[in-house]
C-alpha cells in the first residue's frame, strides 16, 4: 500500500509557514478550517497555507479537495511563488490518484515537479519522482516504476525529510510485493517502518505495518498478517484515512478465505466496497468488486460473481486507461532519454569547438610565426643590401681620390646636385 498523500507535509522548508509534518490527514482540521475560508478576509501568504491544509486534510470529498488545489496553484501562479506551485499540484495529483484519474494525476506530478525544480527543492524533486514511480507501478510499467523510486530514494537521502523518505521506502517496497519480490519488499517496509517509528509518525507507521502484514499473508504466515493488518486498520481509523483500510480489508479477506473461514472473507471484502463507493474510491471499487466475484465464483454462486465481475470491469476501465498511461510512460521516458541525448551532443560540441579553438591558435602562432620570419629576412636583406651599397659607394669615392686632383672629385660630386641648365641660358 502507498503512501501517496503521506509524503506531502514534507518541503516548504523555504516557506513562512510550515505543515505539521508529524501527523497526517485529518478530516476533523479540514472541516474546521472551512470556517475561516469562508468567512476571514485573509492575506495572500496566510491564504496559500490555508488552501494547502484544507486540501490535505480533505478526505470526505476529494473533488472539494481538488478544487482547493486548483484554487492554491492559481493563487500561487499570480504570486510566482513556485513552491506553492509545486505543492498545489502535488495535492492535485494524489487526490487524482485516489479518483482513479490516472493519467491527470501523472499530468499533475509532472507540473508538480518542474515547479520544485524552479523552487530549488530538493525534497519536492524527490517526492515527485516518487510519486512518477506510484503511477507508473499502478500502470504495471515496472522498470519505469524501479527506476524512478531509485532516483526518488536517491534524491530524498541528501535531505533531512524523514517522513519523505520513509514514505518513498516503503512504495518502493510496494513495487516489490507487487512483482513478488517478497524479501526486498520485507527489508523496504522494515526500513520505512523504522524511520517512521523514530520520527514519532503513527499514519506512515500504520501504512509499514499493513504493508508487512501484506507480505507475510503473501508467503504463507497468515497469524502475523493478522496481526500487523488490524493494527494497521486501528491506526488508521483514528484519522479516518479509508483507501488503505480498504485494501487492507481485501488483503483480510484473502486471509480468511486462506484459512477456509469464506463467509468471514466475504464480509471483509463487503465492507471494503461499502467503504470505497462511500468515499468515492473508484479503484478500491474496482478490487473490492473483483474479490466479491472470488468469492462468489469459489461458493457455487455463479450469477452472483458475473454481476460483480461486469462492475469490476466497468470501474476497472474508468480507473486504468493503461493504453494512454503507458502512452505518456513511453514519451515521458523518450523525453528523458532525448534530454540525456541533446546534454550528451552539447558536450560533444564543445569539445569539437574547444579543438577547433586550440587548431586555429596552432595555425594562427605559424603564421605569425612566418611572418615574423619573412619580415626579419626582408630586412636582413635590406641591411645587408644597405651595407654593401654603402661599400661600393666608398669604394667609387677613393678611386675618384686617387685618379683626379683632389678637388675635380668634389666639383663633380657638386655638379650632381644641381639641375642641367638650357643652352638658351
Amino acid at each position: 500500500m502507498r503512501l501517496n498523500e503521506k509524503a506531502i507535509c514534507l518541503w516548504i522548508s523555504f516557506s513562512v509557514f510550515m505543515i505539521p509534518c508529524a501527523s497526517g490527514q485529518d478530516q476533523k482540521v479540514a472541516d474546521s478550517l472551512k470556517v475561516i475560508y469562508q468567512h476571514e478576509v485573509l492575506a495572500d501568504s496566510t491564504k496559500l497555507e490555508l488552501l494547502s491544509n484544507l486540501s490535505f486534510n480533505e478526505v470526505n470529498d476529494l473533488n472539494l479537495a481538488i478544487r482547493y488545489a486548483d484554487e492554491l496553484i492559481s493563487l500561487a501562479e499570480q504570486l510566482g511563488d513556485f513552491g506553492y506551485i509545486h505543492h498545489g499540484y502535488f495535492l492535485k495529483g494524489n487526490k487524482k490518484r485516489l479518483l482513479g484519474d490516472i493519467q491527470e494525476a501523472l499530468d499533475a506530478y509532472m507540473r508538480s515537479g518542474e515547479a520544485a525544480r524552479k523552487a530549488k527543492s530538493l525534497t519536492g524533486e524527490g517526492i515527485t519522482y516518487g510519486a512518477i514511480a506510484d503511477i507508473y507501478s499502478v500502470s504495471n510499467n515496472h522498470s519505469n516504476a524501479k527506476l524512478y523510486y531509485q532516483k526518488a530514494i536517491s534524491t530524498l537521502r541528501r535531505t533531512d525529510d524523514s517522513v519523505a523518505l520513509a514514505s518513498t521506502i516503503s512504495n518502493a517496497g510496494d513495487e516489490f510485493l507487487n512483482t513478488r519480490n517478497y524479501d526486498s519488499a520485507l527489508l523496504y517496509f522494515r526500513e520505512s517502518e523504522a524511520i517512521f517509528e523514530r520520527v514519532n509518525y503513527a499514519t506512515g507507521k500504520a501504512y509499514s505495518l499493513g504493508n508487512i502484514g501484506m507480505v507475510y499473508a503473501n508467503i504463507g504466515q497468515s497469524e502475523l498478517a493478522e496481526k500487523n493488518i488490524n493494527e494497521a486498520m486501528r491506526l488508521l481509523e483514528g484519522s479516518e484515512d479509508y483507501y488503505p483500510i480498504c485494501v487492507y480489508l481485501i488483503s483480510m479477506a484473502d486471509i480468511y478465505l486462506e484459512k477456509g473461514d469464506a463467509l468471514t472473507a466475504l464480509n471483509y471484502a463487503t465492507k471494503s466496497l461499502q467503504l470505497a463507493k462511500k468515499y468515492g474510491l473508484k479503484d478500491q471499487i474496482s478490487d473490492a468488486n473483483l474479490k466479491l466475484s472470488e468469492l462468489y465464483g469459489s461458493a457455487g454462486k455463479p450469477a452472483e460473481a458475473f454481476r460483480f465481475y461486469k462492475n469490476h470491469i466497468t470501474y476497472r476501465d474508468s480507473v486504468n486507461n493503461i493504453q494512454s498511461v503507458q502512452q505518456m510512460a513511453d514519451l515521458r521516458t523518450n523525453y528523458e532519454i532525448s534530454q540525456k541525448q541533446v546534454e550528451v551532443d552539447l558536450l560533444n560540441q564543445q569539445k569539437r569547438n574547444q579543438q577547433i579553438l586550440i587548431l586555429a591558435s596552432v595555425i594562427t602562432s605559424v603564421l605569425v610565426l612566418l611572418l615574423a620570419t619573412g619580415l626579419y629576412r626582408r630586412y636582413y636583406f635590406i641591411k645587408k643590401t644597405n651595407v654593401i651599397i654603402d661599400a661600393e659607394r666608398n669604394r667609387s669615392e677613393s678611386l675618384l681620390l686617387n685618379i683626379f686632383p683632389k678637388k675635380l672629385p668634389m666639383n663633380l660630386k657638386n655638379m650632381a646636385r644641381y639641375k642641367p641648365r638650357s643652352l638658351s641660358q
